[in-house]
């Protein structure tokens, strides 16, 4: 008689990962489009320019800048994946 494994196997915890990950990406574009976050970045990203008048030098703005531009690349990363583009190694076609 064979006795039926229970292990939990690696592929199958991340894919439960990336089966969350996908819920909470689906809840944050549930509550507006991917073109509507895209210019919020935009605008949040240019209110923080304007306001370096008065705060002075920022050291952190090429990082700040850079994570700005990552937030932009994953919305239109979304806004390609709902359109029905292919990815091909992790970058789209």
């Amino acid at each position: 008689m064979h006795e039926m494994k229970t292990e939990t196997h690696p592929i199958e915890s991340a894919d439960a990962t990336l089966l969350a990950y996908g819920r909470e990406v689906g809840k944050l574009l549930s509550s507006s489009s991917t073109e509507c976050w895209t210019a919020e970045l935009w605008t949040i990203f240019t209110g923080y320019i304007i306001s370096l008048k008065e705060q002075g030098h920022a050291p952190e703005l090429c990082d700040t800048y850079f994570s700005f531009k990552e937030l932009v690349e994953f919305f239109e990363n979304v806004e390609r994946i709902g359109r029905g583009e292919c990815l091909e190694n992790n970058r789209f076609l």
